[in-house]
């Protein structure tokens, strides 16, 4: 008797959350707790207003930053516009040669 499994396709898709895709999950979690604790410091070290607007912007800017950069793709590299020369110096060593090999 043959038995079929269903097979999840969906493997090699990026995880996704709230419009975030793999490593920028991990950015936008980042810059939310940056944002929570440098404001609370603020907040209690001078003034709790203070604090909270400086909350609000770090946060808000953390994840547009991120969502800029999720633009670029998730492996965002250089691009250069110049052509590389890569030159090659290459010794051949003799001694490691034998005619005897079989």
């Amino acid at each position: 008797m043959i038995r079929k499994f269903s097979i999840y396709k969906g493997l090699q898709k990026p995880l996704v959350y709230k419009g975030f895709k793999g490593k920028f999950i991990a950015w936008g979690i980042g810059s939310l707790a940056l944002g929570l604790v440098s404001g609370g410091l603020l907040g209690a070290l001078t003034n709790m207003y203070l604090g909270g607007i400086v909350t609000i912007l770090s946060i808000a800017g953390g994840l547009s930053y991120t969502f800029f950069q999720q633009k670029n793709g998730l492996h965002s590299k250089t691009r250069h516009k110049v052509v590389f020369i890569h030159l090659i110096h290459l010794k051949i060593n003799y001694a490691n040669t034998s005619k005897d090999r079989i």
